[in-house]
């Protein structure tokens, strides 16, 4: 009797763990448990900038925790709108994500104005997880006689003819938002010039070919705290600890400039539930390991590893933010 009862015990455990198994694999729609090969995340912009950086660390602690590769896909161009739509596109299985930043909300709503969008963020992308929070900050070459960027508005708009360019990463990117609202609300002009991405845009505003731009902090940190960037103002609601001298856009007089940055990681609509869920705990449980935050720390970035419905709502909060801003500056 007592081994009739431990046998029935061992097959009810049994039983119960194959159940428990195969519920799992069926959720992702396929026949074994997610994932079974390697992942992609596409990085809509060149390597070396702050959103390809943050992409390689969460997918290094991805791949160790998952047990299979993930990797980062560099496809730039169109201020970002490129990668997005490969990712947009793909079969929605969890194997290809997005990693993006505030440049994907204000750069949709500009070709979406422009009749000229590929995709729709709102309508063809599924939230993940807001993987960090990114302080974005304008810059100036050491060049500009001018310490924050109430003196900067002051100096072009009262000699008309100093002739400044300022870059951004496309049409539709943020610098190009923030470059021309600016133009508008400091009464001044600039010429804009693209680049593919904030590394070339960084090189070409060290060597002075550019005087005025601007990215997420962690791609310029190193270069303001050597002098060979100038800092004029931060973009979010109050100071950041990491440069605390630097007076915010709201502080100098320019509100409309005000937003917070992030990196997140989204995916392609109608992915299963279940491989969202997955995905969502595995960048939190990346971003917030020891290691990572104190990486993002000293990139001046703040682990988040937020839901997937609270990056979704942060990116149409944006897209609506800057709708009528975009439309009266006619960026399409």
């Amino acid at each position: 009797m007592k081994n009739l009862t431990l046998l029935a015990l061992c097959g009810a455990v049994l039983a119960g763990g194959y159940s428990q198994a195969m519920a799992q694999a069926a959720s992702t729609g396929s026949g074994q448990a997610f994932p079974t090969k390697p992942i992609r995340i596409v990085v809509p912009f060149p390597a070396g900038g702050t959103t390809d950086v943050v992409a390689r660390l969460v997918a290094q602690r991805m791949s160790e925790s998952m047990g299979q590769p993930v990797v980062v896909d560099n496809r730039g161009g169109a201020g970002g709108a490129l990668g997005a739509d490969i990712v947009a596109k793909s079969n929605p299985d969890g194997y290809t994500l997005l990693m993006h930043n505030i440049t994907f909300p204000l750069s949709s709503v500009a070709q979406s104005l422009a009749k000229r969008s590929p995709f729709d963020a709102e309508r063809d992308f599924a939230g993940v997880s807001i993987a960090v929070y990114v302080p974005f900050v304008l810059t100036a070459n050491p060049s500009v006689p001018a310490k924050d960027l109430r003196e900067f508005s002051a100096l072009l708009r009262g000699n008309t003819n100093l002739k400044y360019n300022y870059g951004s990463t496309g049409p539709g990117s943020a610098m190009h938002v923030l470059g021309e609202s600016l133009k508008r609300d400091g009464k001044f002009d600039m010429v804009h010039v693209a680049y593919k991405g904030a590394a070339p845009l960084k090189l070409e505003l060290l060597g002075g070919r550019i005087q005025f731009g601007g990215d997420q902090l962690s791609t310029s940190l190193q270069e303001i705290r050597a002098g060979q960037l100038k800092a004029l103002a931060t973009n979010g609601a109050k100071r950041i600890a990491i440069l605390p001298d630097v007076p915010t856009v709201r502080e100098q007089g320019f509100p409309a400039l005000e937003f917070e940055g992030f990196n997140g990681l989204f995916a392609p609509a109608k992915t299963p539930k279940a491989v969202l869920d997955k995905l969502q705990r595995e960048t939190a449980a990346a971003v917030k390991h020891p290691d990572l935050v104190k990486r993002f720390s000293d990139l001046g970035a703040e682990s988040v590893g937020s839901s997937g419905e609270a990056q979704k709502e942060m990116l149409v909060r944006l897209m609506k933010q800057f709708t009528a801003v975009i439309r009266e500056m006619k960026l399409d």
